[in-house]
């Protein structure tokens, strides 16, 4: 599974206040949490309002200055991200493209001959689909524009929009047959999720996101955005991996334990 860290942004309190002080060991210190716990993308996210790009790019200079993990640049501004991505000393994620307005135009030909990776929303002008048919459409426009300029399935990491469980009609069914249908059509495809999206306004939100996780790993989710500190979610990942057949004689699964990734609370 490939984890994206998402302890550095700006949406959570902690790390707003952190931002408006310039408070670099605040940052430095939960990038360094993120990899020791072996995330593959940190994810680097301002949500401020003004001075986006000076912000970030400063962020992205803490993160660097005390890990080599890759950073997932994250802003709805493509403007934002086309001024600080190369701030970034190796190729990590875009974070993120839709086929709303111009986004994916002007995002996909800038890292067509690089090995950026790129997250890609299923949604365009008309909002978010209701429907899995719908977002399958937008699924297919974004993978014309991808073929156009030449960027390669394996670097793509779609976003199937999880919205909040108590608002759905029909659980995650919707999300299971986007993923599925997806995973069947691009065997290297990614499929991403916010995954902690699911439980907004619920109690005990933990244990709806472990269990979206379990599903959606069984439907073909292969990349998630969460929290790598939290070491229910992490083992949980590396025994859903072992128990669908992804772990040769579960050495991953064992290797985890061993590293303390994940631990067992004693009753």
């Amino acid at each position: 599974m490939i984890i994206i860290g998402e302890k550095i942004n700006g949406s959570i309190p902690v790390v707003a206040k952190a931002i408006e002080a310039r408070d670099a060991e605040f940052i430095k210190n939960r990038a360094k949490l993120q990899t020791a716990a072996n995330a593959t993308f940190i994810d680097c996210c301002a949500s401020v309002e003004q001075n986006e790009v000076e912000t970030l790019k400063w962020m992205i200079d803490c993160i660097q200055e005390v890990t080599d993990t890759p950073i997932s640049v994250d802003s709805p501004s493509v403007d934002a991200i086309l001024e600080t991505y190369q701030c970034c000393k190796k190729p990590g994620i875009i974070n993120s493209v839709s086929m709303e307005g111009d986004k994916i135009d002007r995002i996909f030909p800038a890292i067509a001959d690089s090995d950026w990776q790129v997250i890609a929303l299923l949604c365009d002008d008309s909002g978010i689909p209701k429907s899995a048919a719908d977002r399958l459409k937008v699924f297919d426009d974004i993978m014309a524009k991808a073929k156009q300029y030449g960027i390669a399935p394996s670097r793509i990491h779609i976003d199937p929009l999880v919205e909040m469980l108590c608002t759905s009609e029909d659980g995650i069914a919707m999300n299971v047959e986007v993923i599925s249908s997806i995973r069947k059509q691009y065997p290297d495809i990614h499929i991403t999720a916010a995954v902690s999206n699911i439980s907004f306004n619920l109690p005990v939100r933990k244990l709806i996101n472990l269990g979206f996780t379990v599903l959606a790993m069984n439907a073909g989710l292969d990349s998630a955005i969460l929290d790598p500190t939290n070491k229910d979610m992490i083992g949980l990942i590396y025994a859903t991996e072992a128990l669908l057949g992804n772990d040769f004689y579960c050495m991953e699964y064992i290797g985890a334990y061993r590293d303390g990734l994940f631990s067992v609370q004693p009753k």
